[in-house]
């Protein structure tokens, strides 16, 4: 394997720092553009949403106790896909690795980012109806743990891989194989299992696949996701790496992934969007990218990296979160019709609501932080995230709706929500 790194050689769609693009690639053009639709709000000027600032102790003392039930000692895990790998109690990266008797710390980090890169992009909305079993465990899954194991399965079985005998690996050239009918098998969908996206995740990697494949900076040649962690190394600063600096790596080394998408200049912008309250209208979330940093973490640490800087990447603008808001009132909608219509993902009114949940959970971390005599040191937003905002959006659902289904209904194509 090798990698390169002399400046834009070996990037299927090269950055450069004065591209226009450039600047919305990142965490920070996140925060600031969705702050910039919260003042809008603020200031009465939606005609969507308000900000009820008065239900945010509430909320936060809610979070509170979610994080105080869950983890007593406050010893909170990052937020991260490693948490639904362990679904039940059952750790089963920990049951994967041990067929790794021969590898190092670095090969073992390798196939830890193999393994979650694929299953983040595949942890889009399931739909209310499909279940995953997990027969030996014993479990029915539902939702994000679900795809977690099912996903995790797709990597055993070596459908990822493009090297006989070497099963745990991620390549270019698998991925780029990969068919819908192969997901639908091992995610065990049929006529009444049915998975909300299905053509749209196993589209999702294949086009994986050939960005890999076109990006040797990163992935290395042949291509390998796990290759990863070499580059970072690779730009790290004594063992130290910025989350920021993780976060842009990913967004543009996977742009070219996402489909029909907006783009500048030839620069796919992924998860972006339009709002009339930004000048050029341009809003984005990154919202799978930053989800996936936060699951780089654990491995990367591992493997030696220690990742600074952790608040500077934002929370995560889904049906979780976003529901939280919603459920307990802090974001509350002028129009009642908003809970009975099916919207699209590109609706001003759902990125709206986006924009509001990113600043809200930055807020709402705030007030959670004074309510368990924690600082943000201690404490980080992937912490809040975990224990925390994620875990109570959960919980509100489960009380509020049979099922616990998040509040409103989005027609998803599987590679947002």
């Amino acid at each position: 394997m090798s990698v390169v790194t002399h400046k834009d050689a070996g990037w299927l769609s090269p950055v450069e720092a004065d591209h226009p693009a450039s600047t919305l690639l990142s965490s920070t053009a996140v925060r600031k553009r969705c702050a910039a639709v919260m003042a809008a709000v603020e200031r009465g000027r939606s005609p969507f949403f308000q900000w009820n600032a008065s239900a945010l102790p509430g909320a936060a003392l809610y979070v509170a106790d979610t994080i105080r039930h869950a983890y007593p000692d406050l010893n909170v895990p990052y937020h991260s896909r490693w948490r639904h790998f362990e679904v039940g109690g059952i750790d089963r990266w920990q049951e994967l690795k041990t067929s790794l008797h021969a590898a190092d710390t670095l090969e073992i980090a390798r196939v830890a980012i193999d393994l979650v890169i694929p299953s983040v992009l595949l942890d889009a909305g399931a739909g209310p109806d499909w279940r995953f079993r997990d027969f030996a465990n014993a479990q029915v899954l539902a939702r994000s743990e679900g795809l977690a194991v099912a996903s995790l399965a797709l990597f055993a079985a070596g459908l990822l891989s493009d090297l006989p005998g070497q099963p745990l690996r991620s390549d270019a050239a698998a991925l780029n194989r990969l068919t819908a009918d192969q997901v639908a098998a091992v995610f065990q969908v049929h006529e009444n299992n049915p998975l909300v996206g299905l053509e749209g995740r196993a589209g999702l990697l294949r086009r994986l696949g050939e960005v890999v494949a076109g990006t040797p900076a990163v992935f290395g040649s042949p291509g390998r996701l796990g290759n990863l962690v070499d580059y970072l190394m690779a730009h790290a600063d004594h063992g130290e790496i910025d989350a920021e600096f993780v976060l842009i790596t990913l967004l543009k080394a996977l742009g070219p992934v996402w489909p029909g998408r907006i783009s500048l200049q030839g620069v796919s912008l992924g998860d972006c969007w339009h709002h009339p309250a930004l000048e050029d209208e341009l809003l984005p979330f990154h919202k799978l990218t930053q989800w996936l940093t936060y699951s780089l973490l654990e491995p990367l640490e591992a493997a030696g990296l220690k990742v600074r800087g952790l608040d500077a990447l934002t929370g995560l603008p889904e049906y979780r979160n976003g529901g939280l808001l919603l459920d307990l009132d802090v974001i509350r909608p002028r129009n009642p019709e908003f809970w009975t219509t099916r919207w699209r993902v590109d609706s001003p009114t759902i990125v709206e609501w986006r924009a509001l949940t990113v600043i809200g959970l930055d807020r709402l971390a705030v007030e959670v932080r004074a309510e368990l005599g924690l600082d943000a040191t201690r404490f980080p937003l992937p912490k809040v995230l975990q224990g925390g905002t994620w875990s109570a959006g959960r919980r509100i659902a489960a009380q509020r709706r049979t099922g616990g289904g998040p509040p409103i209904t989005i027609i998803s194509d599987g590679t947002v929500f």
